[in-house]
């Protein structure tokens, strides 16, 4: 089961130069358990493709695939080679470069070697590591259910074992536990095998320029931090809406649902970019204790404060969509939630008394991934006896996705002889700057578990925090017999969603809004 070595195989092209002031990574081999996976097929290879073309990878670098198929290695190539090469002709894949560079591919393809083997086979996992350079990452690309007992495979084979300065690491995909209580427990199972630094909870959304532009944004530019607080902003709205609806995915999204699979991680994620505090340094434990004060901070949500829907049939952009009970893999009465929406407290001094609203769904009308940072008006004494009858309030609307920058809403005076303002925006977009160029959103996490940066990577206690605010929302629904609200696809959600915001006179930022 040890991976072979060919030194009759054709040399691989040249590594391309890796550019000024950046550090390629050490030599590594990177193990991907769930080898003929959509996750290694659709967006890890693909990112280490990209990786390949920024000479950010070592000549001495390698993948080895791991999976439980009758296949070889020549067959896994091609495979990878033509879902490489389909990407060309997908606009509807997240990687969709014009053309595939022969040259960066053959550099990646002679590195990649395939491996036969059942995950909790010890014997087989330790032939594997006994082939295995000092340097080795293993990804767990596998369904989460796997996670521990991999995790304990890998050391009762004693292939994570770190010794002579060399690094042992694993990377473990989302979900991470389907509650507090499950999360605990993988917590507990993982880190009884590996030391915490050895662990890279990984959160694709941490890979978006955007996401990572937030910290930027907010802690490089001191116009904006000493407005971000308490005594300026009414309220906060972070947004992660889908057009799409779960389409051949029914039969993960049946016991998953809605805030599971979005809240805990990514929408937690973006919610402490925005709110935490400015850490010491932007070094990994800084950063991740910023978080994790945040975190404790948020009182758990009352039941109240959260709403759920799910999707029934409609038209999304001009196309019928079939409802959510209808789809493959889903039980014709079911009580999943497609949609979710949120109100979360914050008890420090910083943001007591400003509400947080979060909201996820699929098959909305809109699709846009938005951070809306809304401030109070200011006192109208001055515009009293004008044409201004309301003055709007300033935001700062931080685009995730699809469009990617930052937008301002001001307000400015209208031309004519009356004093009478309006809402317009100042826009700032990554394309009109920044040369781009096709990404997966996985190249920088890829990289920086490759030089053992974890800053962007979630620690066991934040994942704990995040679940233990949710939990009591979880708790209740599954008591719950009346299930979630219906709402028409194509629509914004359910109309408990929107009445969440009046109930404090306040309204959703439009999701339609350009």
């Amino acid at each position: 089961m040890a991976p072979s070595t060919d030194s009759s195989a054709t040399p691989a092209p040249a590594l391309p130069v890796t550019p000024a002031g950046a550090h390629r990574a050490p030599p590594c081999t990177l193990v991907i358990f769930g080898a003929h996976g959509d996750l290694t097929k659709r967006l890890l290879v693909p990112a280490l493709y990209n990786l390949v073309g920024s000479g950010l990878l070592d000549p001495d670098f390698r993948v080895i695939g791991v999976d439980r198929v009758d296949s070889t290695t020549a067959a896994w190539r091609d495979g990878l080679n033509a879902m490489m090469q389909s990407f060309t002709h997908d606009p509807n894949a997240e990687f969709h470069p014009a053309s595939i560079d022969a040259a960066q591919w053959d550099w990646l393809a002679q590195r990649l070697e395939y491996v036969k083997a059942d995950f909790s086979d010890v014997a087989a996992i330790r032939a594997l590591g006994a082939g295995l350079p000092a340097n080795a990452i293993f990804y767990l690309a596998i369904p989460s259910r796997f996670f521990a007992t991999v995790v304990e495979t890998l050391g009762a084979a004693g292939v994570v074992a770190q010794k002579d300065g060399a690094f042992r690491r694993v990377v473990i995909e989302k979900p991470f536990g389907s509650d507090l209580a499950s999360a605990k427990e993988l917590n507990r199972r993982v880190l009884s095998v590996l030391d915490e630094s050895q662990v890279f909870r990984i959160d694709h959304f941490l890979g978006k320029e955007t996401v990572q532009n937030i910290l930027a944004m907010r802690f490089g530019n001191l116009i904006f931090e000493p407005l971000w607080r308490n005594e300026y902003v009414d309220h906060i709205e972070i947004t992660a809406a889908e057009t799409i609806g779960v389409e051949q995915r029914g039969a993960f999204y049946e016991p998953t649902g809605a805030l599971r699979d979005m809240v805990p991680n990514h929408l937690f994620q973006l919610f402490a970019m925005v709110a935490m505090e400015p850490p010491n340094t932007f070094d990994a434990e800084s950063v991740r204790n910023a978080k994790e004060q945040l975190f404790e901070a948020v009182t758990p949500i009352d039941p109240r404060d959260a709403v759920r829907g799910q999707y029934a049939a409609g038209t999304v952009e001009g196309k019928p969509m079939v409802g959510y009970r209808e789809s493959p893999g889903v039980a014709p009465h079911s009580n999943t939630e497609t949609y979710v929406a949120l109100k979360l407290h914050v008890e420090n001094w910083r943001w007591a008394g400003v509400p947080f609203y979060l909201r996820t769904g699929k098959g909305l009308g809109g699709r846009r991934t938005e951070v809306v940072v809304q401030f109070r008006k200011p006192p109208m004494l001055m515009f009293r006896g004008t044409e201004t009858e309301d003055l709007p309030p300033n935001r700062i609307i931080l685009n995730i996705q699809p469009a990617q920058g930052l937008t301002v809403e001001l307000g400015a005076k209208k031309p004519g002889p009356e004093m009478d303002l309006t809402d317009v925006q100042a826009r700032f977009r990554y394309e009109d700057v920044f040369a781009s160029s096709p990404n997966v959103g996985y190249e920088t996490l890829l990289y920086d578990c490759l030089m053992g940066d974890e800053t962007l990577f979630q620690r066991a206690d934040n994942i704990e925090a995040a679940w233990k605010a949710v939990d009591p929302v979880l708790q209740a629904w599954a008591q719950d017999s009346t299930g979630p609200e219906l709402y028409e696809a194509g629509t914004t959600g359910p109309k408990g969603a929107d009445a969440l915001l009046a109930r404090d006179g306040r309204a959703w930022y439009p999701l339609d809004k350009a």
